[in-house]
């Protein structure tokens, strides 16, 4: 297969963290895979070809200038902590290091992907928050991903005494908040968490209600300490859905065209 000569395109991140801490985030642009994963499909789960999917991964390295670990992801909570020598495809839907050159990764394609750090760049961590990776399904009240995954970070031996209200977080592209209709029960597990949640649900048709994403993990954020919380302001420029030609957007295509692609968020701390 010839590979053409394009490198991954994305976003790099806008918040002020220390020069030692690198992110992107990758849009669907710049990548060899064809339709409906077309064209910088980073899933191989997704039923692209496996060729595809390893050289869109291999022009993500190449642009990044490291290799990104990716996840096998679940919707869950479980964090992992990630080196040098962890492998590929390991599940779980949060990831931490402390090791510079690790790249913590988190695919999407609707979900909301949270990258969080503290202001002296000793560690990075990442965070795929889907709704209910984000209310904690299935694990106990008030612990979802989000919140495992700070409750990780508040525990680095690198950075003792470090505090909730330390801690910087990015919130990056996701399905707006007039494009992911939810039913009643998704607003129930989230009110009964947390009554402010209301804020984040306004009617659409009988029985539901369209949910902010960014809107819901801005709370549960804040509910825990944290204060430092850039990115997704819930505008359309952040929406995965309406943003077709940067975007995939599983609830957009899925129906549609069979399948998607996804795109990825990465972190990690400069090598130099």
């Amino acid at each position: 297969m010839t590979i053409p000569p394009v490198s991954a395109q994305g976003w790099v991140p806008e918040w002020p963290v220390s020069s030692k801490v690198k992110a992107f985030f990758s849009t669907r642009q710049g990548g060899v895979s064809l339709a409906p994963w077309h064209s910088l499909n980073l899933g191989d789960h997704v039923g692209d070809l496996p060729a595809h999917v390893r050289a869109n991964r291999g022009l993500l390295a190449q642009t990044l200038g490291v290799t990104p670990v990716f996840l096998r992801q679940v919707h869950g909570n479980e964090v992992l902590d990630i080196d040098a020598t962890t492998a590929q495809g390991l599940t779980g839907d949060a990831c931490w290091t402390a090791q510079p050159g690790v790249v913590c990764t988190i695919m999407v394609a609707d979900c909301l992907p949270v990258l969080f750090t503290e202001p002296s760049g000793a560690w990075v961590a990442a965070a795929h928050a889907g709704w209910r990776g984000l209310a904690g399904v299935g694990a106990p009240r008030g612990q979802g991903v989000l919140e495992a995954t700070l409750a990780r970070c508040l525990r680095s031996t690198t950075t003792p005494g470090l505090r909730a209200g330390d801690v910087q977080v990015w919130l990056g592209p996701c399905i707006g908040p007039h494009a992911f209709e939810v039913g009643a029960e998704v607003r129930a597990v989230f009110c009964a968490d947390d009554p402010d949640a209301d804020a984040a649900f306004t009617p659409a048709q009988a029985h539901t209600y369209w949910a902010d994403l960014a809107l819901l993990a801005r709370l549960r954020l804040q509910r825990a300490g944290v204060t430092s919380i850039y990115g997704n302001d819930g505008s359309t420029r952040w929406c995965t859905q309406s943003q077709e030609s940067l975007f995939f957007s599983h609830r957009r295509d899925a129906a549609v065209l069979g399948a998607t692609g996804r795109m990825a968020a990465c972190i990690w701390l400069d090598q130099g």
